[in-house]
């Protein structure tokens, strides 16, 4: 295999952590320039014709790897042109975001001298990456009442209260609460019914709950389904605990299930929510590309038992 030149892409959200990536880029330049690479950074504030038009004018045979700094939202973009673009070199993830699932998967610090010295190492370990009818998600496809919360919140609230300003903006919501009706198949399964959501998990985690998906694994070929069925009022307020502690899927109001593929449909125009951004409208396929992503860690083949 050919070597690559010592260059490093980096893509950053400038508002990402109130703008910590920003703020140390000669930091991060020096530190990559001591071990002989050269970092070539590239403002990346979620505008995807942006980051085609990069890979479009470059020769990525030049680049040994590719830094995405910033959020889930900005990892989002940054893994959908790469493979918009058929772009296949390592990523390395420097987490900056309101809850940055991704990196907490990957057991990635949240120190910038740490991010850096994993960046500058050559481990990586391959994960699975979430296709929804045109589109790529890493953590969850989401849909349903609550599943757009993320895009809802304020900006500036995320960098100010970070994950708190999610759990507020879902309480908001709660009165706004109202089922949809949705057709689910897959080879092992078929439902029809009233949801108030549903969620289509790669990683264990989405907008900082932790333990969405308890026994997900990135590399296994798999997603984690989890439909929450139209139940009683009464019935929210203790499912919503049983989120929080990775109880819910035993709970009697929700179906969970694993497949490598699988068809949404309603007969209402439902939209979907991919890593905290907004997907296509239903019907949607939703299927797997496995081990597609190289991602940076601290160890190779890291195993899926890191939680």
């Amino acid at each position: 295999m050919k070597k690559r030149a010592n260059k490093v892409l980096l893509f950053y959200n400038p508002y990402a952590g109130n703008g910590v990536i920003k703020n140390n880029l000669d930091v991060i330049i020096e530190r990559f320039q001591k071990k002989g690479m050269f970092v070539i950074p590239i403002r990346a504030d979620y505008s995807e014709n942006r980051l085609d038009s990069v890979f479009r004018r470059i020769c990525i045979d030049e680049y040994r790897k590719l830094i995405a700094a910033g959020g889930d939202g900005t990892i989002h973009s940054i893994v959908n042109a790469m493979i918009r673009n058929e772009i296949d070199i390592p990523l390395a993830i420097f987490p900056a975001g309101t809850a940055n699932d991704f990196a907490s998967y990957m057991d990635l610090p949240n120190k910038l001298d740490d991010m850096i010295g994993i960046a500058l190492e050559e481990k990586y370990t391959k994960v699975d990456v979430g296709i929804a009818g045109g589109r790529c998600f890493v953590n969850v496809l989401a849909m349903g009442m609550l599943a757009d919360v993320s895009q809802k919140t304020d900006p500036n609230l995320k960098n100010t209260l970070g994950l708190i300003s999610y759990y507020l903006k879902g309480v908001s919501e709660l009165p706004n609460l109202r089922p949809v009706f949705v057709r689910v198949s897959c080879e092992a399964f078929n439902l029809e019914a009233n949801i108030y959501f549903m969620l289509v998990m790669n990683g264990r985690s989405a907008g900082g709950f932790r333990r969405l998906a308890p026994d997900a694994v990135m590399d296994d070929g798999l997603l984690d389904v989890m439909i929450f069925r139209e139940m009683p009022i009464m019935e929210l307020a203790p499912l919503l605990i049983a989120v929080m502690t990775g109880q819910h899927p035993i709970n009697r109001n929700v179906i969970s299930f694993k497949t490598a593929s699988l068809r949404i449909e309603s007969d209402r125009k439902i939209a979907t929510d991919l890593d905290g951004e907004a997907g296509d409208l239903l019907p949607v396929e939703v299927s797997v590309l496995h081990k597609r992503l190289r991602v940076n860690t601290r160890k190779d083949d890291m195993e899926a038992s890191i939680w």
